[in-house]
């Protein structure tokens, strides 16, 4: 797996608002360290970092390419029984499948704002 060939220390498990996420070790290091100085001197950083980095936890990929998710971080992010991944750029999200199915409807349905939005981002 790709996540083992950026890093010789194991990728890190954390949980986001709905699902988690799945950081090669180097990356999230840099990662860990903006977020943290940023909660130094932002009220709403401090909240998110205590929910990302305070749950992170190593994840070693077994020789089948399984991992073992804490149960804590399947509450966090609901995920019952058939999870599904998605590689999103550095990363890779592990959602439970019936809750990803319905952000990917919701977003569908946003997608001309979304995209007006990013496309306006993308300007500045």
């Amino acid at each position: 797996m790709e996540l083992q060939k950026r890093s010789d220390q194991p990728p890190i498990l954390t949980g986001d608002q709905k699902c988690l996420r799945l950081y090669p070790a180097k990356d999230w290091c840099g990662y860990e360290k903006k977020i943290v100085a940023e909660a130094a001197v932002d009220p709403d950083a401090q909240d998110f970092v205590r929910l990302v980095v305070s749950g992170a936890v190593e994840a070693p990929i077994d020789k089948q390419g399984r991992i073992l998710v804490p149960q804590y971080l399947r509450e966090q992010a609901h995920i019952q029984k058939d999870v599904t991944l998605a590689g999103v750029g550095q990363t890779v999200e592990l959602w439970d499948t019936a809750r990803l199915a319905e952000h990917l409807d919701l977003t569908q349905a946003n997608f001309r704002e979304i995209s007006s939005g990013i496309a306006e981002k993308l300007r500045s």
